[in-house]
C-alpha cells in the first residue's frame, strides 16, 4: 500500500515552485509514495482543458492510483475539495467540473466532500489548496487512508458536458477545436460517430473548413502528406484532428482553441467560419 502512485495534473507550470512544494508535502507524509507528473501545463484557469487531460490518460494507470487534478480558479472560495472513487481509481480535485469527463466514462463512482481537516497542512493557505489540502490528503491516502474517512458522500457535485458537434444538414456538421497540442495539431470535438461518412471506404469527397484553411484529404499517418500539407486524421485521442506534416496546422489555418470547424460532404464547400482570436 505504501508504494501507491500519485499523479499530478495541474496548470501550475514548471517555472515556479508550486509543483515541487506539492511533491514535498506528499513525500513528507509518505516518503514511499511514487509521484508521476501527467501534465503541469494545462492552460491556466482552463477547467475543460484539465478535464480533457485527465480523461485521456487515467485509465492507463494501475488500480488504486491516486490522481490529483488541480485546475482551480476558484481557490479560496466556497467551492468544495472533493475525492471521487471509481472501481479502479481515486481522484482528488476542486468541485468545479474538472472531473466531468471522468464522470462520463465511469458507471460506478462515489464523490465525497473532503471535510476532515486533520489530514490538511496547517495553516491552510487561501491561495494554495493544491499544497495544503490536495497534496496532503494524497499523501495520507497513499498510506492507506480510505475515502470514507475524508467526508460525507455528495450527489450535487459540479459537472458539465463537453461541447458537442451539431449536424447542420444531412451532409454538413459543425464542431469546434477543443485543443491545440504542442505540435500545432488542431484537435476537434468530432468523433467518427459524428462524421461516419469520413471513414467510409473509399472516403467520399469532403471539405473541412477551419479558419482560413480548407482541408480535403484524410490521411492515416503524418508521413502520407507532403511537407506543410494540411489534412484530416483520426488522432490518438479518438477525435478528428487537422494536422500538417512537420508544420503547425494552427498557424497555417490562423486559428486557436475554440475555432469553429465545418465539414461538408459533396456539393459546395461550407463557408469559412470567422477565425478565433489567438490566445
Amino acid at each position: 500500500m505504501a508504494q501507491r502512485i500519485v499523479t499530478l495534473t495541474t496548470d501550475f507550470g514548471v517555472t515556479d515552485h508550486y509543483v515541487g512544494a506539492m511533491k514535498g508535502v506528499i513525500l513528507g507524509v509518505n516518503p514511499d509514495a511514487r509521484i508521476v507528473d501527467i501534465c503541469n501545463s494545462v492552460q491556466s484557469y482552463d477547467v475543460l482543458d484539465g478535464a480533457i487531460t485527465i480523461s485521456q490518460c487515467y485509465r492507463n494507470y494501475p488500480s488504486d492510483t491516486i490522481h490529483m487534478v488541480v485546475v482551480d480558479p476558484g481557490v479560496g472560495t466556497a467551492r468544495r475539495p472533493i475525492v471521487a472513487t471509481t472501481e479502479r481509481h481515486i481522484f482528488l480535485a476542486p468541485d468545479n467540473g474538472v472531473l466531468s469527463l471522468v464522470y462520463e466514462q465511469e458507471e460506478r463512482l462515489s464523490v465525497r466532500h473532503i471535510t476532515s481537516d486533520h489530514f490538511f497542512q496547517s495553516p491552510v493557505s487561501n491561495t494554495f489548496h493544491g499544497r495544503d489540502i490536495f497534496a496532503s490528503v494524497a499523501g495520507w491516502m497513499s498510506k492507506g487512508v480510505e475515502a470514507i474517512k475524508l467526508g460525507e458522500e455528495i450527489t450535487d457535485f459540479v459537472k458539465f458536458a463537453a461541447p458537442k458537434p451539431k449536424a447542420i444538414s444531412d451532409t454538413q456538421t459543425k464542431g469546434i477545436v477543443i485543443r491545440v497540442d504542442k505540435f500545432g495539431n488542431l484537435v476537434t470535438n468530432l468523433r467518427p460517430d459524428d462524421v461516419p461518412a469520413l471513414f467510409q471506404e473509399p472516403t467520399p469527397a469532403f471539405t473541412l473548413v477551419v479558419g482560413k484553411a480548407q482541408v480535403t484529404k484524410l490521411r492515416t499517418s503524418y508521413s502520407q502528406a507532403g511537407p506543410g500539407e494540411l489534412f484530416a486524421i483520426l488522432g490518438s485521442m479518438g477525435f478528428v484532428e487537422i494536422s500538417a506534416n512537420r508544420a503547425p496546422a494552427a498557424a497555417l489555418a490562423a486559428v486557436n482553441k475554440g475555432a469553429e470547424v465545418n465539414i461538408s460532404f459533396g456539393g459546395a464547400a461550407a463557408a469559412p467560419p470567422p477565425a478565433a482570436p489567438a490566445q
